[in-house]
């Protein structure tokens, strides 16, 4: 991402015994002997990009202001929707028990689900992950009971869960809309609507803005005065797809690749990474870029689009809802209720958006440059023993 020092502290490669799944554990570093980060599953996964996202997760805890923990992540090779995906995720989380069971907190990402990486760590026995130190410490413990009980709990029609890095990376754009003087009822194309998509949808939707496209893993609709937002999330299907049975006739419907066809002010790619690139940053429209996957604009399509004047909000200070959900209860940073979660992501995406833009104005930097510098991670500490 960055000029780091760091390198990856650990990265191990397993493979199924029972298929041809394999996939990859990536620790970056550690903050207090303690790390963590989600697991991916979808057939594109390669090594490279575990390593990256591992290192793009602790670039966000230290934007998430946490000095309790580092930045890891896991990725699978294997298709999601497989009648046995839960089976191979199992697997894959009993081979990376060892490094679990010393304090790796391990938690959703593309293509698993939070409530089937609970499950089977409840199945094994294994409890919530944590180290020795965090284990005898009364305010961790009454936090994490707190997050049991704020996972089962609503807002906005949401769980909790589903809706806070959307709505972390709905005010992120917002902010830096408004930072760039941006006219009210932008149009925002979104690309992806699993949970982060649909609940940015939604938050962007209540915010303002004109949602005149979004791509699922099927199409891509289109609208140039806007969808109707609220029919889309109410009928939304499992695994993040839109119902097109019930589209308005008056609605384009093209390959889910033409997302970067069509002009829009905001663009929000939540879903694979590198979705934008080299060979085809000459197609983007938009004026304002806010990544909600992690690392969905590769590196080689920076220049493209700092040359054409076109302004970024990196994933790693916009994404950062769940992680910072997690870390605020856990620690007992503020009081236990979905609102405080809600507000505190908020006022975090607001300020780290509006600093790194205000720096920007001023320097005529690029804002992935800016924020690269002033969150790049500093703790590597050694794991408990």
């Amino acid at each position: 991402l960055g000029g780091t020092f760091m390198r990856p502290y650990i990265l191990i490669e397993w493979n199924d015994t029972k298929t041809e799944a394999k996939g990859w554990l990536c620790v970056f570093n550690l903050a207090k002997g303690y790390s963590g980060g989600g697991i991916r599953m979808h057939p594109t996964v390669t090594r490279e990009e575990v390593i990256r996202l591992a290192e793009a997760m602790a670039y966000k805890r230290k934007a998430c202001e946490n000095t309790w923990q580092g930045g890891a992540k896991a990725g699978i090779v294997y298709d999601y929707k497989a009648p046995d995906a839960v089976d191979v995720l199992k697997r894959f989380i009993i081979a990376m028990r060892p490094y679990i069971n010393a304090g790796l907190a391990m938690s959703s990402d593309l293509g698993t689900k939070y409530e089937d990486v609970s499950r089977i760590f409840d199945e094994l026995g294994m409890g919530r992950p944590m180290t020795k130190s965090m284990k005898s410490n009364p305010i961790i413990a009454k936090g994490q009971e707190n997050v049991r009980k704020l996972l089962k709990s609503e807002y906005d029609g949401f769980l909790l869960n589903d809706l806070t890095t959307g709505y972390g990376v709905a005010v992120s754009a917002d902010e830096a809309w408004k930072q760039m003087d941006g006219e009210p009822g932008a149009s925002v194309v979104i690309q992806g609507f699993g949970c982060v998509g649909l609940s940015c949808t939604h938050r962007l939707h209540k915010l303002g803005y004109k949602i005149v496209g979004i791509a699922d893993a099927n199409c891509f609709v289109y609208c140039k005065d806007g969808l109707d937002v609220e029919s889309l999330v109410a009928n939304v299907l499992p695994r993040g797809e839109m119902d097109q049975s019930k589209f308005d006739p008056s609605w384009e419907v093209m390959p889910n690749s033409a997302w970067l066809d069509v002009p829009c002010d905001i663009l929000v790619p939540v879903a694979l990474e590198d979705v934008i690139n080299g060979g085809n940053v000459d197609k983007v429209k938009a004026k304002l870029i806010c990544e909600g996957a992690n690392i969905p604009v590769a590196a080689s399509a920076d220049p493209g689009l700092y040359e054409r004047g076109i302004q970024i909000v990196p994933d790693f200070i916009t994404n950062l809802g769940a992680v910072r959900f997690f870390y605020t209860i856990t620690f007992g940073v503020i009081e236990p209720t979905a609102e405080n979660v809600i507000h505190d992501i908020d006022a975090l995406c607001r300020r780290n958006v509006a600093k790194i833009f205000e720096i920007s104005k001023a320097t005529g930097r690029y804002q992935r440059d800016i924020a690269l510098e002033i969150f790049e991670p500093d703790t590597q500490d050694e794991p408990e023993c």
